[in-house]
């Protein structure tokens, strides 16, 4: 398989963009090699510039549901172009797809739009912190919630629970406020508790996707609902990946844990720039113009991204068993990878969320980002370039989860096992 035109492309970003890539992970440097540029994408597959072919277990990274160019959402993008890109002013779109999103989530009343998952969570938080009149925030090692200053932070020195910035250009004041907690262990979010009684808000990942797929233990979420409905503390769900991945009604359908908000993104995009946040009505008051708390944005609600996410969301709930499809399908590829792994002797970790999956090279199963850290990534970097040769897209980091679409066949997922069926051999074999 020849690359040389992505290596040229590469070389020529290089040059004006730092690093090559306008998000990190797209750069390839937790697998090695070069990053692929992509000319074109067809329901399950994606196409290179050299004209290589690949099936992609990616998916824009999660928004697109029902694979690349789904018919419908083109051609409700189309229309919508048709008539303007941008206003800046109120259509009647946004209340047609607030009134799909609120239709899926008990724990929502009402929803804002804003133009990224990062958007959301960032103004989620300044929200809780209005509403409780309180500064500090609690978050779990390993779960990502954007880049926003306040939630780059790692761990304090010692057994301090409070955070460190983790990145050059976030002032460490913008940054004690931060709280850490281990991700499924509640007698860590308990010492943040006791180190504080300023806590507005807890947020977590209820099914963490950016430490590799990690789903929050159903026991644990029901004691971190109880910790913080004890201490007046608002509980955040992070359903900027998972809404409508995990589950259509969201992750308080399959943890029976209800949030007081919740962060929304990509598949309400359907492929466009979109990101939500929503609560009851009693704490969205607190948001401007209705109440004190301010935000804004002038893409907010662009009715391009309106209607690419009506269209998604409409097609979802006129086909909603389509996640049921979707995971077997998901359990299906992660199965049969493992069978094949244990059959070369790698101990493989796996597991699924509705239409989501994920897989470690690691000797015990995974409970939290302690546990991830402890996964083979040498393996994994020869198992994406290996796969990738086959014609296999996968996430080019072990700490990302995987998205299998609706374009996704039965077929394609039986070829994609016999392909790892090869790697993993060439991989023990030396």
């Amino acid at each position: 398989m020849s690359i040389d035109a992505s290596l040229k492309a590469f070389e020529e970003a290089e040059n004006l963009i730092p690093g090559g890539v306008n998000s990190p992970v797209r750069a390839f440097k937790s697998v090695g090699g070069t990053p692929i540029f992509i000319t074109e994408g067809e329901g399950a597959y994606l196409k290179d510039i050299d004209g290589n072919k690949y099936v992609d277990y990616v998916q824009s990274w999660g928004p697109l549901l029902f694979g690349h160019r789904d018919e419908t959402i083109e051609a409700a993008v189309i229309e919508a172009v048709k008539h303007g890109l941008s206003f800046g002013a109120p259509t009647v779109a946004e209340t047609e797809l607030a009134e799909l999103v609120v239709s899926y989530f008990d724990s929502i009343d009402k929803v804002r739009f804003v133009s990224s998952g990062t958007e959301a969570v960032m103004s989620a938080i300044r929200l809780a912190r209005g509403f409780t009149g309180r500064d500090d925030i609690v978050k779990f090692t390993g779960c990502y919630h954007g880049h926003s200053d306040a939630l780059l932070v790692e761990a304090g020195s010692g057994a301090a629970t409070f955070g460190n910035p983790s990145s050059p250009g976030v002032p460490a004041d913008f940054t004690k406020h931060t709280l850490l907690a281990t991700y499924n262990d509640i007698e860590s979010v308990k010492k943040c508790f006791a180190d504080s009684d300023n806590i507005a808000c807890v947020i977590i990942e209820p099914i963490a996707g950016n430490m590799g797929l990690v789903p929050a233990d159903k026991e644990f979420l029901v004691q971190l609902r109880e910790l913080c409905d004890a201490n007046g503390t608002l509980l955040i769900f992070d359903e900027v990946m998972s809404g409508f991945r995990g589950s259509i009604n969201g992750a308080e359908s399959i943890t029976g844990t209800k949030p007081d908000i919740v962060t929304l993104g990509k598949v309400i995009g359907g492929g466009m720039p979109v990101g939500a946040f929503g609560a009851r009505a009693e704490i969205m008051s607190m948001l401007s113009p209705e109440g004190p708390v301010y935000q804004a944005g002038t893409l907010s609600g662009n009715p391009v991204a309106m209607a690419a996410g009506y269209a998604a969301l409409s097609k979802l709930k006129q086909n909603a068993q389509v996640l049921s499809v979707l995971n077997a399908r998901a359990l299906r590829l992660v199965q049969g990878m493992q069978k094949e792994a244990h059959s070369c002797g790698i101990t493989m970790q796996i597991d699924t969320r509705g239409s989501m999956f994920g897989f470690f090279f690691n000797e015990k199963p995974v409970k939290n980002f302690e546990d991830a850290t402890h996964s083979d990534a040498e393996l994994f970097a020869k198992f994406h370039a290996a796969m990738l040769e086959e014609g296999f897209y996968f996430a080019c980091s072990l700490y990302e989860t995987g998205f299998i679409s609706t374009a996704v066949t039965d077929e394609m997922i039986e070829d994609t096992i016999k392909a790892s069926a090869k790697v993993f051999k060439a991989i023990t074999n030396g």
